[in-house]
């Protein structure tokens, strides 16, 4: 089943950063592996669900004209708000993938979210973001690999799954013992995804 609601809610009731996501070089380390990651070095629109208090939506604000990034818990938006600060950054409270953005996308990024539903719903919130990704734009995958009791499934599982999910190309994967970063490519063309070097006409 989908971690309930009231984890979360329980997790930021205790503490502000409840996952020290601010303070830890394991997330400073993957964030910025996250962002290097990307293969375009600047991207019109994109959307990050599951912002936790804004990290990783200040690095990602920085290669986007546009970023919309949301939370289904009220002071995880508040932080990230003061984070990332920006005119060009939204935040939003909302709830996925029963809540979802009408407006499409070129950079999907879902990081450490996947984990806390069920196959199912996961399928679901995969198919979502597919649809709203521009032909030719990116879904970046990043997510922890050690057993969590709150989590269904590892960065490892989620990597698997991404590959068989239609009009779905993969760019990129990284694993190490901590956490799986992926980077697939949304392109109905039967062609192979185009990597930096590949979209510069280099290879």
């Amino acid at each position: 089943m989908n971690t309930p609601a009231s984890y979360f809610d329980r997790q930021y009731a205790d503490a502000a950063d409840p996952w020290h996501l601010a303070e830890r070089w394991y997330d400073r380390r993957k964030y910025n592996l996250t962002v290097a990651a990307l293969p375009h070095p600047h991207y019109l629109s994109a959307f990050e669900p599951g912002c936790s208090v804004g990290v990783l939506t200040g690095l990602l604000a920085a290669r986007c004209d546009r970023l919309l990034s949301t939370d289904r818990v009220p002071s995880a938006v508040e932080a990230t708000q003061r984070t990332a600060d920006a005119d060009h950054v939204t935040v939003r409270q909302m709830t996925v993938p029963e809540q979802w953005p009408e407006e499409s996308f070129d950079l999907v990024v879902l990081s450490e979210l996947l984990y806390y539903f069920n196959s199912a719903t996961r399928t679901q919130l995969l198919n979502q973001s597919v649809k709203s990704l521009e032909e030719g734009g990116h879904l970046v995958t990043v997510h922890w690999n050690h057993p969590v009791a709150e989590h269904t499934c590892t960065g490892r599982d989620i990597a698997e799954h991404l590959d068989t999910v239609p009009d779905l190309k993969r760019l990129a994967r990284y694993d190490d013992p901590d956490f799986t970063l992926t980077v697939h490519e949304h392109s109905r063309d039967a062609g192979p995804a185009h990597s930096p070097a590949r979209a510069e006409g280099l290879a």
